[in-house]
């Protein structure tokens, strides 16, 4: 009888002689596994670690088959089972992780980007508000000087300085209720009190409210509908809307130009559009024109006196508004101008 020692001596004398006879055989396995790795390396997750499952199986399953020269013995078949039992679990793991880790990745590269716009918008805002409201306030500020300072004592100069004041605090006044209404909105507190709302009154409204700032430029808005839809919404920030689309179309508009408004339903959704007569946005700025204090390389200056703030928050106040409302926004240069186009869901009948 081998004693327990000359037993667990011949143990090691057999595995030391089929060591490499297995790694003659398990080894190609590995190295093709990793050239498949290689060049799945811009593949799916899910696909990369199924095949980082699969190698360490086959290899092992080769090394066993080798060794036992392809005799299948009971032991071997054994083996084989342990093996496909092993790859039937593992692999279904793998996809299932590999599309789970796919998905937290994507979502993290989204949260990075988004954070990322989010602060560069930050910026810019912190850069527009720096300039913007720097100007009328030292406007403000250098006229009241003289009046406090008897610089100005005629009249006619006295009135049109209080005047003057009056118009750059109105212009101020837009600009703090633009940057409230959009904090509003990108902190997700905008409150809205959902009805069916006619769009022929909100369009009635806004263009009348907009025009003695159109007659002063000499600008003509035309109002029209094939239909008036209602709409699924709130009141007060459907007119906003329309209120600054066509605010925004008057002030990039010349003299003696034309704004359009047309109303219409197309499928399930009504379709409000507003062109203007600017010439056309260029290629490279027409995708930024929501954006955050972007005014474009061809925004002028507001009219001194103007109530309109121009400060590049109306067209992103209105991206907000529509997208609470579910609805989509977008632009596109058209004729001698270019069309804002709004979408909204209509009122269930």
């Amino acid at each position: 009888m081998i004693g327990p020692g000359e037993s667990f001596a011949e143990m090691l004398s057999h595995l030391w002689h089929i060591l490499p006879f297995a790694l003659l055989f398990s080894l190609p396995v590995a190295a093709l596994g990793g050239v498949a790795l290689y060049v799945l390396r811009r593949g799916s997750l899910a696909t990369t670690l199924t095949v980082l499952v699969l190698i360490p199986v086959l290899a092992t399953l080769v090394g066993v088959l080798g060794i036992s020269g392809f005799m299948f013995t009971p032991a071997l078949t054994t083996m084989l089972l342990v093996c496909l039992l092993v790859a039937l679990v593992t692999v279904p793991a793998a996809i299932i992780l590999g599309r789970a880790i796919a998905r937290r990745s994507v979502w993290e590269r989204e949260a990075r980007e988004r954070e990322r716009a989010a602060e560069a918008s930050r910026r810019e805002l912190v850069a527009w508000i720096s300039h913007d409201l720097r100007s009328p306030l030292a406007g403000i500020q250098a006229m009241a000087e003289a009046l406090a300072d008897g610089v100005v004592s005629e009249r006619d100069e006295v009135a049109d300085y209080a005047q003057r004041i009056s118009g750059e605090t109105k212009r101020l006044s837009a600009m703090v209720g633009d940057l409230f209404e959009l904090s509003r909105i990108t902190a997700g507190a905008l409150e809205l009190t959902m009805s069916a709302v006619p769009l022929r009154d909100v369009v009635s409204d806004a263009v009348a409210a907009q025009a003695p700032v159109a007659q002063r430029k000499r600008v003509r808005v035309l109002a029209s509908a094939s239909t008036w839809p209602v709409v699924t919404g709130s009141d007060p920030e459907l007119a906003r809307i329309v209120r600054n689309l066509v605010s925004n179309a008057i002030r990039h508009t010349p003299p003696d130009g034309t704004v359009a408004v047309e109303i219409g339903v197309d499928g399930d959704e009504a379709l409000l559009a507003v062109d203007d007569s600017c010439g056309g946005i260029p290629d490279d700025e027409i995708t930024r024109v929501f954006d955050v204090a972007f005014r474009g390389t061809q925004a002028r200056t507001p009219e001194r006196g103007g109530t309109t703030s121009g400060g590049g928050l109306g067209l992103a106040i209105a991206k907000g508004l529509v997208e609470a409302h579910r609805g989509r926004i977008g632009v596109q240069n058209h004729g001698p101008g270019c069309r804002f186009e709004v979408r909204l869901p209509l009122a269930m009948p």
